[in-house]
């Protein structure tokens, strides 16, 4: 066998862990930020302390270096700090419209910041989501003025014809039949403002913030007909043109490809989420698969790679192929326009690809300390988003624990591979990579006698090779779902127990699908019969992730939710993954020793839920705010819980969010309950059982309370989810008294042999007098007058503390009722601002007259009260 003199020896693995100087300026950078949020000082305080610590880190630099580096981390804390308030202050949103929010008919004139989305509405309804920002607002006094503040504006049309959204969006001309808006357009349009509100619950998603952040500071809902397109332009030309080209390529995607494989398509790969349903979005967070769904990382490195590897195959030097592939990723970021997760991402790329050229190989973390300092420096709050946080926290993962294992195991084993036939590079090899080749030679040589030298050789170094390459993906994306476990906790509140094996099967279906895509777009735009061969590669890639997506994601261990951890459980957690971190390139026990720590910490946070927050030995009644809806916990002496209710939107025509899942549930994980003892129902409306389908799914509670059930699809479903999930369905009625970890539930409502009417009615509500000792509460449900004098007449309930009945309408809440209850507190479940003018004043008129302090939903978010056996305490969340 032949000698190559120009082979270069193989890699060595250094157990030693380079210098990482950039990280640890991102995490004292970090930390400042974190001070300046929650220590405020005057920025003269931070600039004078910063100033004279990088004083002081320059004269020590040469004569002490260690303490010269402390005093430069002391340095990046202060101007974190520093820099966070003055950008705070600097960044204010402009809220000039918000006093116009007074429920008065407007006429504003706008021009649109944010081109429309088109979502299914309800009532055969097509919703268009656009943001625009004002110019003026005329009242209905005729008052004008010049206002520039953000708007949210819903646009509802008629569904031409019974089209679905994506069919109706399948145009974007003005003269369809329903007129899309885009960026620069300017309208004219008449609507009632609202102020953006969040759910005054602990564990509540900042819906206020969220768009405070996107510049919107108003919401509005108007008619397609009482909006006109203007003449005229106004806006960035730059922007106008991405938009344009944003929307031709997501055009060409429902050109080439049908309606289904279109809509994951654009969501994966141009980042325009608008044709995906709430369905799919969750089947992929059910299957741990979620970020494939969105334009992310892996995109960008995707990309990134089959640009460079493509540039460099045709001959192209280093430099410039690294140039090109970040011109390209640039570029793609910009078309996307999902904005900080890609634009960082592709930073990311530029800074690894820039330490490649300077044959730092070895310095990804370093780079990456580098990449999130400069991310925050440009915006210190992205510090707070999940998003930033799972990003860095994923590529850490990679950098710090996955590639130093992999170069000390399958990296180096892929050294015997490399000049098969020389014996001076094998002399150089390690003794145990040496024997493994040996090994493999001595297997070619037998193989040989069958097939020949050439085809033994290949076949033996493409298996071991696609072996080694298999390992090294089950491990990474293992890893990976045993690091990110506390985040998907604490942000996401889901245990992603097939995490594994779906992306295993997902990633490299990925990895064909968006190259695959990218140039079935690009010979798209010569001839569709050019692109004919990469859209069927890319329609084979999204049925096998769509495939896998569902059929794992259906799997019911699939659907494991957990409670946010207690303060203990994600220290410990914290704590493993800082040790695997840094036994990743120790001796090899050391390694074991981490991996296994974030091993179980993963299982720990999945099965060992945090302690419910409660307090034993009282009955406590919360309030839960879901707008104008209604949604009840109560928990007994014992720590038995029973939801009544999850609130839902008014009416069928349907909500942007599930009640259940977006809004009773993060309040329930935050109380730290992962499993309810029994679920209620008083009635079929929708503002009470939206929710309750979710919650089922959610918290698996041993029993579903049922008292009439008028024929309903929505309460058919309810049942029929009970039933699947092995729910026990019971049916409660008049006089039934039972105990409940130590509280007496007594029924009051409906009758066994009461009317059942043709459909869902407030009458129907189920009312429940909950006692503990000489305190009780009533629960009322949407009860109205007639049912309230029966109870009044037949069972003379006394109570500490009613939950009003029908959300304070004036067909509630009557006389004899409180007369007979004679309640200290009183609770209304209200929607702020709600356009049915609850609760009403001779409502709480005749709670006053009664003697009842009364709390509201709207005003106090949610409220709690403990009934101690003697009195009430009443306690309110007092969330801004």
């Amino acid at each position: 066998m032949n000698a190559i003199p120009t082979a270069a020896p193989p890699p060595a693995f250094h157990l030693k862990a380079p210098r990482q100087p950039m990280l640890w300026a991102a995490v004292s950078y970090s930390l400042g930020i974190i001070a300046g949020v929650y220590l405020w000082r005057p920025a003269l305080w931070w600039t004078i302390a910063a100033t004279a610590f990088i004083a002081a880190a320059s004269y020590f630099a040469q004569r002490r270096s260690g303490l010269g580096w402390l005093l430069a981390l002391g340095a990046f804390f202060l101007a974190g700090a520093l820099l966070i308030q003055v950008r705070d202050a600097s960044t204010r949103l402009d809220t000039s419209i918000q006093p116009y929010a007074d429920r008065q008919e407007l006429q504003i004139t706008a021009h649109i910041t944010g081109d429309g989305r088109l979502q299914q509405g309800g009532f055969n309804e097509i919703r268009q989501t656009v943001d625009v920002e004002s110019e003026t607002v005329q009242t209905a006094t005729g008052q004008s003025e010049a206002i520039h503040s953000g708007i949210r504006l819903n646009i509802y049309s008629p569904r031409p014809n019974d089209a679905t959204p994506e069919e109706a969006s399948e145009t974007h001309a003005p003269t369809a039949a329903i007129p899309v808006f885009h960026y620069g357009d300017r309208i004219h349009f008449s609507a009632k403002l609202r102020l953006p509100r969040n759910f005054r619950n602990p564990g509540a998603f900042d819906y206020q913030g969220y768009l405070a952040d996107r510049g919107i500071a108003a919401l509005a809902s108007a008619k397609i007909e009482n909006v006109e397109r203007l003449p005229g332009f106004t806006g960035n030309r730059i922007a106008s043109w991405r938009s344009r080209l944003h929307r031709g390529i997501v055009a060409k995607v429902h050109q080439l490809w049908p309606p289904r494989e279109a809509a994951l398509i654009d969501a994966m790969v141009i980042g325009e989420e608008a044709f995906i349903d709430r369905d799919t979005r969750i089947d992929f967070q059910r299957s741990g698969t979620y970020h494939v769904l969105v334009v992310s990382g892996m995109n960008v490195s995707i990309l990134a790679f089959v640009v460079f590897w493509t540039l460099r195959r045709l001959r192209l030097a280093d430099v410039p192929a690294t140039l090109l592939t970040v011109a390209f990723c640039v570029a793609y970021a910009f078309i996307t326009e999902v904005g900080a997760p890609v634009w960082r991402a592709t930073l990311m790329c530029a800074i690894y690809l820039g330490t490649r050229l300077l044959y730092r190989d070895r310095a990804m973390v370093n780079a990456l300390g580098a990449a999130a300092l400069g991310l925050l420096i440009v915006d210190p709050r992205q510090l707070f988003t999940a998003s930033f946080q799972m990003t860095f926290v994923c590529v850490l993962i990679v950098a710090a624990i996955g590639i130093p294992i992999l170069q000390r195991t399958s990296q180096l084993q892929k050294q015997a591979l490399a000049h098969w036939d020389s014996n001076d590079y094998a002399a150089l090899l390690p003794p145990g990579v040496a024997q493994f080749r040996v090994d493999l030679q001595f297997i070619a040589a037998r193989i040989a006698l069958f097939v020949g030298g050439t085809w033994s050789r290949r076949l033996v170094r493409t298996t071991v090779g696609f072996s080694l390459a298999a390992w090294e993906l089950l491990f990474i994306s293992a890893v990976m779902q045993m690091g990110l476990a506390l985040p998907m906790a604490y942000y996401f509140h889901r245990a992603t127990t097939i995490g594994l094996p779906s992306n295993v099967i997902v990633v490299p279906l990925v990895q064909l699908m968006m190259p695959a895509a990218v140039a079935a777009l690009a010979l798209g735009s010569v001839s569709p019969w050019l692109a004919k061969l990469p859209v069927l590669l890319t329609t084979f890639a999204v049925d096998g992730i769509t495939g896998t997506v569902r059929g794992l994601g259906a799997l019911r261990v699939s659907d494991l939710r957990v409670p946010m951890p207690s303060l203990v459980m994600i220290t410990l957690a914290a704590a493993a993954l800082v040790l695997a971190m840094w036994s990743a390139r120790r001796r090899p026990l050391l390694t074991w020793i981490g991996l296994t720590a974030i091993l179980f910490a993963s299982i720990a946070l999945a099965f060992i839920p945090a302690a419910p927050h409660t307090r034993p030995g009282v009955l406590e009644v919360t309030s839960i705010d879901v707008g104008e809806g209604d949604s009840t916990l109560l928990v007994t002496p014992e720590g038995r819980t029973l939801l009544i209710d999850a609130g839902g939107p008014i009416g069928p025509g349907g909500s942007q969010l599930d009640f259940g899942e977006d809004v009773v549930s993060p309040y329930l994980w935050t109380r730290g309950i992962s499993r309810l003892d029994a679920v209620a129902i008083t009635h079929g409306h929708s503002d009470h059982i939206g929710g309750i389908i979710a919650v089922l799914k959610n918290f698996r509670p041993k029993e579903l309370w049922v008292g009439l059930l008028p024929p309903s699809q929505a309460l058919e479903n309810v049942i029929a989810t009970a039933q699947a999930l092995g729910v026990k369905v019971v049916h409660h009625w008049e006089g039934d008294q039972f105990d409940y970890g130590g509280a007496t539930v007594c029924v009051l409502f409906p009758p066994r042999d009461w009317f059942v009417s043709s459909k869902p009615i407030n009458n129907d509500s189920m009312v429940l007098q909950v006692n503990f000792g000489a305190s009780s509460v009533l629960l009322e449900g949407d009860a109205e007058k007639q049912v309230e004098r029966r109870i009044a007449a037949l069972h003379h309930p006394s109570a500490n503390l009613v939950k009003v009945g029908h959300h304070g309408s004036n067909n509630a809440t009557t006389p004899e009722l409180l007369a007979s209850a004679s309640p200290q507190f009183a609770v209304i479940s209200v929607g702020s601002g709600n356009s049915f003018g609850l609760p009403r004043m001779e409502t709480l008129g005749r709670l006053a007259d009664a003697g009842a302090r009364v709390y509201r939903t709207d005003l106090d978010g949610a409220v709690t009260f403990y009934l101690d056996g003697h009195s009430v305490t009443p306690s309110v969340a007092a969330l801004q």
